[in-house]
């Protein structure tokens, strides 16, 4: 069955019986439907072609994460999340120094551990201003529930190839 607009009054379209009229099958390449185009990279300069006159193109800037490069890397990157789940802020230190070679696991490394410093700093802090005001012993509680969430959604984004920026408050940048 072929998908397409709906007939307009008064016009046949391909494939569907008019009165008085055998069955055929649909044309294979209709109007309505335009040819494939091959896709191209994001840093390749298109073609010219006609809907560019002249031939002036532009060119897109190359991705700034080029994605891992295998299975390894996934994990690794998965590592600096997950990790800290089990003994905190050195996880992500383990994989920061550990595989410092591969841009794409330095980067989740480098988020992984400033949110693993900025958890830090945050208990550390709210310890000591919940002995002046009990009520602040809450801070640190909330501000650690906020990062399990990060840690899983960074997390999954390190396993399918893609990088999310958690948001500062989080993750403060101090690492690059």
């Amino acid at each position: 069955m072929a998908y397409g607009p709906p007939p307009s009054p008064g016009q046949p379209q391909p494939g569907w019986q008019q009165p008085g009229q055998q069955w055929r099958p649909p044309a294979q390449n209709p109007a309505w439907q335009q040819p494939q185009q091959p896709p191209q990279q994001a840093w390749q300069q298109p073609q010219p072609g006609p809907q560019q006159p002249g031939g002036q193109g532009w060119q897109a800037a190359p991705p700034q994460d080029p994605g891992p490069a295998d299975a390894e890397e996934l994990n690794w990157a998965l590592m600096a999340y997950i990790g800290q789940f089990v003994i905190g802020a050195l996880a992500p230190a383990i994989v920061y120094f550990g595989k410092i070679r591969s841009p794409y696991v330095r980067r989740h490394a480098a988020q992984g551990m400033n949110m693993g410093i900025a958890s830090a700093v945050v208990w550390l802090a709210g310890l000591l201003l919940a002995q002046l005001v009990a009520v602040f012993a809450w801070i640190p509680v909330l501000f650690t529930g906020a990062l399990f969430f990060y840690l899983v959604y960074a997390g999954r984004a390190a396993v399918r190839g893609e990088f999310r920026r958690v948001p500062v408050p989080l993750a403060w940048p101090l690492l690059k």
